[in-house]
């Protein structure tokens, strides 16, 4: 059982890949979540650059987060299954996941796209206010635009890997979290 969710922030994919972890009893992996964790415990230039970036409000350079995933992957709880948000983000993530899962004998069985408009993902950024280490607001407007324009240079090619692959649903990350759910635990029970 291993589920990948995509979407630009604000899509509600760590809302859902939660619902779907706790429903399937695996773990819920998030880029973020790896990032704060090692900003907080780690002292040293791993600690700094993800400090950084989040005071930055940017993300993560690939090669440094390929050595968070590349830990987090080898965790005895992922054994069994995970479901995944917030990464991958671009084609050479794509590649790296890819390269791993098969050395770890897993693979992905869907990739779950949460579709949602610039405009709504905006203001459910705005409405979540998330705040950086340092205190400064995570969620201004600016910040916003800039990281969702950096998806959106990178989304089509995610989108045509999984689509090429056959594991590839599109939901739409508008309804309400009730729907998007039913919508989504229709699919995994296929």
């Amino acid at each position: 059982m291993y589920y990948i969710f995509y979407g630009s922030e604000g899509s509600g994919k760590t809302t859902q890949g939660k619902l779907l972890a706790k429903k399937l009893g695996i773990p819920h992996l998030v880029s973020g979540d790896l990032v704060r964790r090692m900003a907080q415990k780690d002292q040293g230039l791993m600690g700094d650059i993800c400090r950084e970036a989040l005071s930055l409000g940017h993300y993560v350079a690939d090669t440094e987060m390929f050595v968070l995933w590349k830990f987090r992957l080898k965790e005895p709880d992922c054994q069994k299954g995970w479901v995944i948000d917030g990464f991958p983000r671009n084609i050479t993530q794509v590649n790296f996941l890819e390269d791993k899962l098969n050395k770890y004998n897993q693979d992905v069985d869907r990739v779950f796209y949460l579709k949602v408009s610039e405009d709504e993902a905006i203001k459910r950024l705005l409405k979540r206010g998330r705040r950086s280490p340092d205190g400064s607001l995570h969620d201004d407007p600016k910040r916003i635009q800039e990281r969702l324009k950096r998806y959106k240079e990178k989304e089509a090619e995610v989108l045509e890997f999984y689509r090429q692959k056959g594991i590839l649903e599109e939901i739409n990350g508008e309804k309400s979290i009730e729907e998007i759910d039913a919508d989504i635990y229709s699919k995994v029970k296929e």
